[in-house]
């Protein structure tokens, strides 16, 4: 082939998205504008995606204006076990609490939602997968108590990968402590509704986060403890379709209730007018 030769013809765009003010739809593709986005509540406005929500924005949407007031925000992980490998817990921490401007994966706060008080944490995705250590367990169970000493529902956003390995058993106790506190909350006759959003697996899914009252999901959600991948090789077997999908586990009766982004607070505000004493 000569080096003039005329190039073969192809009708297929590619659809590269140009950095800073667009972003790809991980799931249809289709290329939005990011101010079109942020409008949307971060959801597609062709597929109905739902794109991952970092814990103060999650917050705004939700809670009303100037209600929210943060807890503990000085808790910050530290490296008990001296965790070494491709790079020291140490440094990935102080990294991603550069990138994102948290301390730790999950924010905890008392505020109102339609006029209705509430203690509530949001699990945020960018902060180490949302990853539970030994700072996310102390959090939630401190904002589970608080809510028991006033009287008041809990509410949780979970988007998780599991538990924090970095911390070993040190992290695998924060299901016992934040599911111990839950019960204390409950004997005390209170609501807790969970909002499970894409991804909550491991070690959160497998405690608090499926406790609840009520269990709430976003759209399509992958919610389970192992992979699909895990499973499949495990078991031996082909997984049926949507398997550990939010769709899937509503029909399998472990979630209530699918709620689209955009009526989660309108959703929140009748159940805690419902269920709250």
């Amino acid at each position: 082939m000569g080096i003039f030769s005329k190039p073969k013809f192809t009708s297929e765009k590619k659809r590269e998205v140009p950095e800073g003010l667009w972003q790809k739809c991980p799931s249809c593709g289709e290329v939005i504008h990011n101010l079109e986005l942020v409008q949307n509540l971060l959801v597609c406005p062709k597929c109905d995606h739902h794109f991952t929500l970092s814990a103060y924005d999650r917050i705004h949407q939700l809670v009303d204006p100037d209600s929210f007031t943060e807890h503990d925000a000085g808790l910050f992980s530290v490296d008990t076990l001296k965790f070494t490998g491709m790079a020291s817990y140490a440094d990935r921490l102080r990294s991603y609490q550069k990138k994102t401007g948290l301390k730790d994966a999950v924010i905890t706060g008392d505020a109102k939602i339609d006029g209705q008080r509430v203690a509530l944490a949001v699990m945020d995705f960018f902060f180490i997968a949302a990853t539970m250590g030994s700072v996310v367990g102390e959090k939630l169970a401190r904002i589970i108590e608080y809510a028991t000493q006033n009287r008041i529902p809990v509410v949780i956003f979970s988007a998780s990968g599991g538990a924090r390995m970095y911390e070993g058993v040190l992290s695998l106790m924060q299901m016992a402590k934040t599911c111990g506190a839950l019960a204390l909350h409950s004997k005390a006759g209170l609501p807790y509704i969970s909002v499970l959003t894409h991804p909550t697996t491991g070690g959160v899914s497998a405690s608090f986060a499926t406790v609840g009252d009520v269990i709430l999901a976003e759209p399509k959600a992958m919610v389970g403890f192992a992979g699909p991948r895990v499973i499949r090789e495990t078991t031996h077997q082909d997984l049926p379709p949507g398997f550990q999908t939010s769709e899937f586990l509503e029909e399998h009766g472990l979630v209530d209730m699918i709620v689209h982004r955009k009526e989660l607070r309108e959703k929140l505000a009748q159940l805690l007018n419902y269920l709250t004493p």
